[in-house]
């Protein structure tokens, strides 16, 4: 029988005075802002790092992020969002050709935005969507992260391929017209994304925490990452989504996440509410 150590209620508040502590340090000293983060989420990520580094508590993380540049961005790895796979949960990609092509097929110019892209899977699959529905032409994607290490991984396009066998399910389960494989190119034990897919995407810079509207887009796509917020900053950030789509424009969300309960609600029309596809009113 596992023996767990008591916790009482001293040590929880205790631990997320000193937490709130370690993130406001970095927000002081590097301008990143988790504040707002889901609490359950950072604490797993701080303490992945804690066990790692062989330190005994939050207040010893704090002194070195505040010293260390080079712990803090490793730290800052932890903290970014980096789980995702080409054409993740199928259904939705398969909505998206079905609900959202024909209209966007009446655009004369497109403007799609990923915002929190990771390494950039996401990104590549809706491209290669796009371009089996011969819209990609006329797209400009901006795909954008608050993590400069991760955009340049999403930028390189380039992915082990030993994650082909279940991107390739995936395209398949999604409606993908075509062989997956002509979509890269394999050397050893990588695989590197066409060209030609990467000509119509720009990766840049932007924080959703703290930076503001990004243009007037047609389609935004932000899928599993408002989960890792509190409810003031998911509203916060729905409302930035609202202010850079054009009327009428989609916003795209993950499987675990909707606009039921926030303060945007009444400003979208639902396209898929099992997809989380929504559409800003006119």
């Amino acid at each position: 029988m596992v023996i767990r150590p008591m916790i009482n209620d001293d040590t929880v508040k205790n631990n997320r005075i000193e937490i709130d502590l370690v993130l406001e340090g970095i927000y002081q000293c590097y301008g990143y802002d988790f504040r707002n983060y889901a609490h359950a989420h950072i604490k797993r990520r701080l303490d992945h790092r804690l066990s790692l580094s062989r330190m005994d508590n939050y207040l010893e993380m704090l002194h070195r992020i505040i010293h260390n540049e080079e712990f803090f961005n490793e730290l800052l790895l932890d903290l970014s969002i980096n789980v995702t796979e080409m054409f993740r949960d199928p259904e939705f990609y398969k909505s998206v050709r079905e609900s959202l092509i024909p209209y966007l097929q009446t655009y004369p110019f497109l403007k799609v935005w990923h915002a929190g892209c990771s390494a950039g899977q996401e990104v590549y699959s809706m491209a290669i969507l796009m371009h089996e529905e011969k819209i990609i032409d006329k797209t400009q994607i901006y795909a954008t992260d608050f993590n400069e290490l991760i955009l340049s991984k999403a930028r390189e396009g380039i992915y082990p391929v030993e994650l082909m066998k279940q991107y390739t399910k995936n395209y398949q389960t999604a409606g993908g017209k075509a062989s997956f494989a002509g979509y890269y190119r394999a050397d050893y034990d990588h695989v590197l994304i066409n060209q030609s897919l990467k000509e119509k995407i720009l990766f840049t810079y932007h924080n959703l925490v703290t930076d503001g509207v990004f243009g007037e887009m047609n389609v935004i796509f932000c899928r599993n990452v408002l989960i890792y917020f509190n409810q003031e900053l998911q509203n916060r950030v729905l409302k930035l989504f609202y202010e850079s789509l054009i009327p009428g424009g989609f916003l795209c969300l993950g499987s675990k996440e909707s606009l039921k309960f926030s303060e945007c609600s009444p400003l979208f029309e639902p396209v898929s509410l099992s997809q989380k596809i929504y559409r800003k009113k006119r």
